[in-house]
């Protein structure tokens, strides 16, 4: 299974994901393409997107813990790795009332 969370993914980039997976939420897709496949839609996905497309991609896989991680550009997550499990965190805004989409136009 393969979930990908996009923050702002091209409209391009977005018709070529329906053809592997489903959108249940704007930005966010599930497929349960096999581990083949799902690597080269990741890798595509990767290539055609630019910085500000702030992609998530949660993959499962053979090997514990099971699932594996990936991030490409601005996300409103960060990642981290504890005793080799990774884990997700989510940006909080500073004191200034800052937004994300600020941090992202510099």
């Amino acid at each position: 299974m393969v979930i990908v969370i996009a923050d702002h993914l091209p409209d391009a980039i977005r018709g070529r994901m329906k053809c592997w997976f489903i959108e249940p939420k704007p930005g966010v897709f599930v497929s349960g393409i096999n581990d083949n496949l799902a690597d080269n839609v990741v890798d595509y996905l990767f290539e055609k997107s630019n910085r500000i497309s702030g992609i998530l991609v949660f993959q499962s896989i053979n090997i514990p813990p099971g699932y594996k991680i990936r991030s490409r550009g601005i996300t409103y997550h960060d990642l981290d790795k504890i005793t080799n499990l990774q884990l997700i965190f989510e940006k909080t805004l500073n004191n200034n009332n800052d937004s994300i989409d600020d941090a992202t136009s510099h």
